[in-house]
């Protein structure tokens, strides 16, 4: 056991729960969960992280429209989704109890400041009495702290607005005793993130103490304490899906030998995978903020063209704008990762809630016939690996390839075993041999991809571009034999991948009643859902797609195994089709949800189960 975690006298030991953060957006709540997660990863506990919050900048305070949250998940044992259900509850005004009060476990713990529960606040949150008196949160057991009122008295050498902005950190602390977490990791964060600024490190550590302070003077005031999980040997952190996607594309291009390049125009949710890779430039990182998409994926091809791993990220309605790239960068049959992190659209549509509907665009979303791999993130730590592996297919395979994250999983974090440069897999460029003739479009046999030539070297001139090219040799040329011939090359080397990718695999009994399909970030809840029902003695079965395009060679073998067969997506169907379009002699039932919201397990368990029993 570290010093960050030890049982405190009286406290009652537990193995999972799940909390959330609710109020404005300027109450702090990112960074209250952000410090939280932080610290269980110090601790050494399995978590899964949830961040919601409005598109707004500023919504209106105190509007249930207005609420961001912060959700967590956290146990000794492995954690797959942020939770159905709050054990705990954190609220910093009205507006955030009713929209979160359904979720809340019978019995659970209701942590309030007190001190914005006022007339006007009730009144705008649609209050017709105070929740706090009338005795309608009798089965849960509620903590009335006056925060705001404390911390604006406490840090009296700031004004007003400042001290108060204090009270996330007061509540954090309390939390701290209650689940009998060290400080330290918390002080450590706010050190950091707020190092230029004393006087705010200063009020933000001193609300931070009192807060663990005044909970010790709480009448029977809850305490737990989580043994840490059984992990192997290394060295572990809390990660975004978006930093870990950043890390992914940085390690591949450390294994490739490379230079990393990424052009990119800022766009909710994809804009910190921009902003990670910029801190780390010693790495021979180079990022370009470009002045819109179009720029961002051009820029990145040229970069490809001059020999770097070259990717380029966004989300939705910006994917939409690359598309012609895309085409591009297709014809010249080079190396680029387009990283995807998907919102709710169309168009600008909901851009901080998450969705899966960016896969059509993906799969057909370019003129003429323009195949590209695609890879799909399954979880924040996955993120990491997809990016990785997503780099290696790109440079290998010399194609674009898009990787597919969203919202949820780019926003949301979870422990990651950062692993050793060494475990991970060799990446070999097909770099032309300039002691060869050099063909350009000459193509080995077994993948069908052409070489790597680098601009500048002696003896590999050679023409790319939009225009068709010769067979072989590069030309450029409108010979309809040959645009068929090429048509046909160019998809028969992103259909030769297939052959890279593991066999497709079924979690559960060979020959289930129901076979649950998944794909991307809908991982977790769907499995969690599986082992439920598994559980409770029905015969059902799970199988994961991480690979769209192309799907693995024993897709469809997998798919007649189940009696009947369920695709869970966060859009209407699009996989689903996909399947269809593919296996047509196989029934395909569906689950859908587009409320810019992941799935829960218990909409699941009740979807499969009316299933199995019609």
């Amino acid at each position: 056991m570290n010093e960050e975690s030890k049982p405190m006298s009286g406290a009652k030991q537990v193995n999972d729960i799940v909390i959330k953060f609710v109020g404005d957006s300027g109450d702090g709540i990112q960074l209250s969960g952000n410090i939280f997660a932080d610290t269980l990863a110090h601790i050494g506990l399995d978590m899964a992280t949830f961040p919601d919050f409005p598109a707004e900048v500023r919504a209106p305070r105190n509007t249930t429209f207005g609420v961001s949250g912060f959700q967590i998940h956290f146990s000794n044992k492995k954690v797959l989704t942020p939770g159905d259900e709050y054990d705990v509850l954190v609220c910093f005004n009205p507006a955030s109890l009713k929209v979160n009060l359904k979720n809340v476990k019978q019995g659970g713990i209701i942590v309030v400041d007190s001190s914005n529960f006022t007339p006007r606040s009730l009144e705008t949150a649609g209050y017709t009495s105070n929740p706090l008196d009338d005795n309608s949160l009798s089965n849960y057991i509620v903590l009335q702290i006056p925060a705001s009122e404390m911390v604006i008295n406490l840090n009296s050498d700031l004004d007003k607005k400042n001290a108060e902005r204090t009270k996330n950190m007061f509540i954090l602390g309390l939390l701290y005793n209650m689940f009998s977490f060290d400080l330290k990791p918390a002080i450590n964060y706010i050190n950091t993130k707020f190092k230029n600024k004393s006087q705010l490190v200063e009020a933000n550590l001193k609300s931070l103490e009192h807060g663990y302070q005044y909970s010790e003077t709480i009448k029977n005031f809850p305490k737990f304490y989580l043994p840490k999980c059984e992990l192997l040997p290394g060295k572990y952190r809390d990660i975004q899906g978006n930093v870990a996607t950043a890390w992914g594309l940085m390690a591949a291009a450390e294994k490739a030998g490379l230079h990393l390049f990424v052009g990119s125009y800022p766009i909710t949710p994809a804009t910190e995978i921009l902003v990670e890779l910029s801190k780390h430039r010693e790495l021979g990182v180079k990022t370009f903020q470009a002045e819109d998409e179009i720029a961002g994926i051009t820029s990145a091809i040229g970069a490809s063209f001059a020999g770097s791993l070259a990717a380029t990220t966004t989300s939705g309605p910006g994917l939409s704008l690359k598309v012609e790239a895309m085409g591009l960068a297709v014809m010249t049959e080079l190396p680029l990762v387009i990283v995807d992190v998907q919102r709710a659209g169309p168009s600008t549509g909901m851009p901080t809630k998450s969705e899966q509907a960016d896969l059509y665009m993906s799969m057909f979303g370019r003129n003429g016939e323009a195949p590209i791999p695609i890879i799909a993130a399954a979880s924040p730590v996955d993120c990491f690996f997809a990016a990785f592996e997503a780099a290696k297919i790109a440079l290998e395979h010399m194609t674009p390839v898009i990787l597919l994250s969203d919202g949820y999983i780019g926003l949301g974090s979870s422990v990651f075993r950062i692993p050793k440069m060494a475990d991970l897999p060799e990446i070999r460029p097909p770099f032309a041999d300039t002691n060869a003739k050099y063909y350009p479009y000459e193509r080995d046999e077994e993948w069908y991809v052409r070489k790597w030539a680098i601009p500048g070297t002696p003896g590999l001139q050679h023409r790319v571009g939009g225009l068709e090219k010769s067979d072989i040799y590069g030309e450029v040329t409108t010979d309809a034999k040959n645009h068929e011939k090429m048509v046909i090359n160019r998809e028969e080397k992103i259909k030769r991948i297939a052959h890279k990718w593991p066999l497709q695999r079924i979690t559960g009994p060979e020959d289930p009643d129901l076979l649950v399909v998944s794909w991307g970030g809908t991982k977790g809840q769907v499995e969690g859902a599986v082992q439920n029902l598994t559980a409770k003695g029905y015969k059902i079965a799970h199988t994961h797609f991480r690979y769209i395009n192309p799907l693995p060679l024993n897709t469809h073998e997998i798919l007649k195994s189940g009696k009947k067969v369920i695709v869970c997506e966060l859009n209407r169907g699009q996989f689903a089709n996909i399947l269809r379009m593919n296996y047509q002699d196989i029934e395909l039932h569906q689950y859908n949800k587009v409320q810019g919201q992941p799935f829960t397990m218990k909409e699941l368990e009740n979807a499969f189960t009316e299933l199995l029993n019609s």
